[in-house]
């Protein structure tokens, strides 16, 4: 099997969403991805991409991680020349995402690689994919796909058997009926006792964003705003983080390498 993954970008920002928002991030971008939600603001990345050795991707991390300062390990790893180098950033972290990570086979050495450099290494996964097979020192930022994303159908449920605690399940809420549909979801298969949930708010996507391939969002459903997503987890006192996409306050939302 050939050593390689078709990347789209890489590159070092902040962390915008997940219970590590606003952490500095390198994020490694994969190519492709078999959904087209209704809301994806990553639609580049269905197809553009370029072949990239694993060792060329590690050492681009690697680069981008020098000018942060090493922990505590370091020390030890100086004054020790048997141990291996490993476990010597805390920071940045290392974020896989898509496109759809886990529809290329040589995502799983990648991360494994990233957890041995000591990195803190997370996923994003739309879901739809086996997570079993991912090295357990990695968070799996896992979505569950809402009505309104077009594509509720393609959750493979059997995933939840595998979240940790160290885990997290991400709802993507743009209608009022995906509320009500992850407000069922959370009570149905009791996931406030496996891991973090994370509702996050749909943010308009620009026209630039607006692809012609995403699914259209099903008839009959209300739109809501942040504010009433807000207000209805306060009034529903739902064990859920509320967030929104921190890069896209900061950034232009439209704007790539962030």
């Amino acid at each position: 099997m050939s050593d390689t993954l078709v990347i789209n970008e890489i590159y070092l920002s902040l962390q915008g969403e997940s219970t590590f928002a606003g952490l500095p991030c390198i994020f490694i971008r994969l190519t492709t991805c078999n959904l087209r939600c209704s809301y994806c603001d990553t639609a580049y990345a269905f197809t553009q991409g370029e072949k990239k050795s694993l060792a060329d991707i590690r050492a681009e991390v690697l680069r981008l991680a020098m000018p942060f300062p090493p922990s505590v390990e370091v020390a030890a790893a100086q004054t020790e020349p048997l141990l291996a180098i490993t476990s010597i950033w805390k920071l940045p972290m290392v974020e896989l995402t898509g496109g759809e990570p886990l529809l290329q086979k040589n995502s799983l050495p990648l991360m494994a690689v990233l957890c041995d450099d000591g990195f803190t290494v997370l996923l994003e996964t739309s879901g739809a994919h086996d997570i079993a097979p991912v090295d357990r020192r990695v968070r799996r930022i896992m979505d569950l796909k809402c009505p309104s994303s077009g594509e509720a159908a393609r959750n493979r449920w059997e995933n939840l058997a595998h979240l940790r605690t160290t885990d997290e399940i991400k709802f993507v809420i743009g209608t009022r009926e995906d509320y009500d549909w992850a407000k069922h979801q959370i009570v149905e298969h009791r996931l406030a006792s496996i891991c973090p949930l994370l509702f996050s708010w749909v943010h308009p996507l620009a026209s630039e964003q607006q692809d012609k391939s995403l699914k259209a969002v099903p008839g009959g459903q209300t739109a809501i705003s942040r504010q009433e997503l807000a207000e209805k987890i306060i009034a529903d006192a739902l064990p859920v983080r509320f967030q929104v996409q921190l890069h896209k306050v900061i950034w232009p939302p439209a704007q790539r390498g962030v």
